[in-house]
């Protein structure tokens, strides 16, 4: 069952189509990985899902439900997080309450400093807190200062952050950048033994291992366009994919 549905979405800046006519299903409980060149459109296709970006002509869909007009605060509270290339976080607060935050908000419906204010209110949030700081290996560093993670940790932390608010979809846009090969390979075990909740995951990439470790169907995008989509051994083979992504090499 499709849980995201882009319909003939058209976007251009200043006459330049940055994305022509593409048709997007994405499955429930599935991870979908979106790769292509530099300036392939990728990041302009996430932002238009989110509604940081209006598209000029199409319609993105959530759950049945039209995203068009939909404020990106209003799509979070929809079940749809996002990942971003650098980690968000609140750099002077610890680990916990970074977490706790996000877990308020859920129920208030925005981000607040000061809702941690309230200690009958957040004895539970810490406590859902701690748990999923315990899942993504953080349990040790709960009550230190998030600007001191690596940066390895720190997208741990924005994880555990986005699954406080117990999203439905969540977009990962490279997760992996600038990352060492050993965070890497940790960051590709923590998505995966994520799957096991059942959020549906979008990721952009330009690591093919980590798209070849992890995605269960890829769309490609080139110019603007989509030129493949289907599983990762057929999409690993198809000359358009070679010739657009990498000059005509094997991925």
């Amino acid at each position: 069952m499709s849980l995201l549905e882009v319909k003939d979405v058209n976007k251009s800046f200043g006459g330049l189509a940055a994305l022509s006519n593409i048709n997007l299903s994405v499955d429930e409980g599935t991870v979908h990985a979106i790769i292509g060149p530099n300036g392939a459109g990728k990041s302009t296709l996430l932002n238009v899902m989110i509604g940081l970006i209006e598209a000029d002509s199409g319609t993105v869909e959530f759950d049945g439900r039209s995203l068009s007009n939909v404020s990106p605060h209003d799509i979070i509270q929809r079940g749809i997080a996002r990942v971003f290339q650098t980690p968000q976080i609140f750099p002077e607060l610890s680990l916990r309450e970074n977490v706790a935050i996000a877990g308020l908000a859920r129920r208030d419906g925005k981000f607040k400093m000061n809702a941690l204010q309230s200690p009958r209110r957040t004895a539970e949030v810490y406590d859902a807190a701690e748990d999923l700081l315990e899942d993504m290996g953080l349990k040790d560093l709960v009550h230190e200062e998030a600007q001191h993670l690596s940066r390895g940790d720190k997208r741990r932390l924005e994880l555990a952050i986005c699954l406080a608010a117990e999203p439905r979809l969540l977009l990962l846009d490279e997760p992996t950048a600038g990352m060492s090969r050993h965070d890497t390979n940790q960051t590709i075990d923590l998505l995966k033994k994520l799957a096991e909740r059942g959020t549906t995951k979008v990721v952009i990439e330009h690591d093919m291992h980590v798209v070849f470790s992890l995605a269960e169907r890829i769309s490609v995008l080139a110019q603007g366009q989509i030129i493949a989509d289907g599983a990762p051994d057929e999409v690993r083979g198809d000359p358009k994919v070679e010739e657009a992504y990498l000059g005509g090499a094997h991925l």
